[in-house]
């Protein structure tokens, strides 16, 4: 019910990055356009000076800031291609910084500290804050939930990159489970839903590929409570693969690893899944494995190193962990691909599967996510009771 890879190696020259959007980017829509009458007046950065780690959408939002930068680095904003150079969401400049951009053009490292000097002596205006903010929604859904258990939000909110063939085929394969278990199933691409009322009507919320900055800081502080009192969170693909974030509790806490990047020659490929026994029960039934063609992240260390159960790994013998232009993405004998955490009460499954659509119509993997959202909606073998996983205790 409707409510109201991404960029891979970042390394050299800007047509490299060009190929990498090549058929998902035709899919990115405009579905975050605000309302005149809402303003958005607590949205994250929104006071923060210009600097090299502003994402990129604000120093193209400001005239003078776009001028400073072209000026030391020959134009370069000029010669983007429209999907890093757009400063409306979704677009790359929302999960880029100029650190990004000059590498993508090939720029010397020294060129960057001028411009951090020039920028740092610009004044953030209100017209700076007012574009900022545009990106950012306190639109509260108005749903009828319903009626099934478990109760699960889908929330589809994107202000960086939107893979639309990825986000779609996910979105009907949540709907298909749903009808097919009785679960009670709303999909929203509404920030505003992160309140602490709305949130309680749900037992779990699914992020389907979300990526860039999309909650202000009360809606993160209303999904942080709601998590680390018990809430439930599936997050797939997308969802943890942006190379910059602005909220340090999602990548780190929730997620515990960041993204580094993903093969791209070829950026598909065939690799083998292979299962671990964890406490959870997830992926019981499925064998020790699979082999499925897909876009393979990898991340700049372990979450099993933070404290995750993981589910899933990726044995890198069987496909090449190699960006373009020989970025090394190679993890080792460790590459986790889907993994469990608990977060106080809270219940945290991420999956690096999903960036071809097909994925959501095989049965493996969908079985994988079926098994994934029962858990995290509270109905699998363990519970979250101060940040450890125990086994399900019987209620008085």
């Amino acid at each position: 019910m409707k409510a109201t890879g991404r960029a891979a190696a970042m390394c050299k020259p800007i047509n490299h990055l060009l190929s990498l959007a090549l058929g998902s980017v035709l899919a990115m829509t405009a579905s975050l356009s605000n309302s005149a009458e809402t303003s958005v007046l607590d949205c994250p950065l929104r006071d923060e000076p210009f600097s090299l780690q502003s994402p990129l959408m604000d120093i193209l939002l400001n005239p003078a800031a776009t001028a400073i930068v072209n000026r030391h680095m020959g134009g370069v904003l000029d010669k983007l291609p429209p999907i890093f150079a757009s400063s409306q969401a979704p677009s790359f400049s929302a999960i880029l910084t100029l650190k990004e951009i000059a590498g993508m053009a090939g720029q010397p490292a020294e060129v960057l500290q001028p411009i951090a000097e020039e920028l740092a002596r610009l004044e953030v205006t209100d017209a700076d804050r007012t574009a900022r903010c545009a990106r950012y929604d306190n639109d509260i859904p108005t749903v009828e939930l319903p009626a099934g258990k478990p109760r699960l939000l889908v929330f589809e909110k994107m202000t960086g990159f939107r893979d639309g063939p990825s986000v779609e085929a996910a979105s009907a394969a949540f709907k298909a489970l749903a009808a097919r278990h009785g679960w009670a199933l709303v999909t929203t691409d509404r920030g505003g839903a992160m309140t602490p009322a709305f949130l309680a009507q749900f037992d779990a919320v699914i992020w389907n590929n979300v990526s860039g900055d999309v909650l202000t800081l009360s809606q993160r502080k209303a999904f942080e409570d709601y998590i680390n009192n018990g809430g439930g969170y599936v997050g797939v693909h997308g969802s943890a693969g942006d190379f910059i974030y602005f909220w340090d509790w999602y990548v780190d806490t929730l997620i515990g690893a960041r993204f580094i990047g993903h093969p791209m020659d070829p950026q598909f490929q065939d690799a083998s899944v292979n299962f671990e026994t964890n406490p959870a029960g997830i992926g019981k039934g499925l064998g020790a494995g699979w082999t499925m063609n897909d876009e393979w992240y990898s991340f700049r260390a372990s979450p099993r190193a933070t404290g995750a159960t993981v589910v899933a790994t990726l044995d890198e013998s069987t496909y090449s962990p190699v960006g373009r232009g020989g970025q090394d993405v190679r993890m080792g004998d460790d590459h986790p691909i889907a993994w469990t955490r608990c977060i106080g009460k809270g219940r945290s499954f991420y999956s690096a599967i999903g960036h071809r659509p097909e994925t959501y119509s095989d049965a493996n993997h969908v079985a994988l996510l079926e098994q994934a959202i029962g858990w995290a909606a509270g109905q699998g073998e363990t519970e979250c009771r101060i940040g450890s996983e125990t086994a399900h205790q019987q209620e008085n």
